[in-house]
């Protein structure tokens, strides 16, 4: 049985002007998706443009943070502690790499579902992950 040690270090994420609503809510506790309110689609990652339409008419919107593992891989080698990398599908529909956490590696699978938690970066706003629902 495989499970991550606490003792991984997560490098603090760059907080640009851009990303700041982000990062700020993240260290609330919140999860924020961005929407184009031009096209009405959500997208993933946080960008002042949107992918699909090109419109700078953008805004975060609160995520229940609930999703699904669409494909995963749990590293044993890059170090001395095991990880788990993975996409997930968030329920408002947009896709995102993560890492899933505070559980037994071996018995993730592709479909499991999953929910966000916050972990501390060093020396920056928490970072958002997943872990089994």
């Amino acid at each position: 049985m495989a499970t991550p040690s606490q003792d991984r270090t997560i490098t603090a994420p760059t907080v640009y002007p851009d990303n700041k609503p982000f990062w700020d809510a993240a260290a609330e506790g919140r999860f924020l998706v961005k929407h184009c309110t031009a096209c009405n689609q959500p997208h993933w990652y946080p960008r002042p443009l949107c992918p699909f339409c090109g419109s700078d008419k953008t805004e975060f919107r609160d995520s229940k943070g609930t999703g699904t593992i669409y494909t995963l891989s749990v590293t044993r080698r890059a170090g001395p502690t095991p990880y788990a990398i993975a996409y997930v599908t968030l329920d408002e529909g947009v896709t995102m790499m993560t890492n899933i956490v505070d559980c037994d590696l071996d018995a993730l699978r592709i479909g499991d579902k999953v929910r966000v938690v916050f972990k501390p970066s060093n020396g920056g706003p928490p970072v958002p992950m997943f872990t089994p629902a």
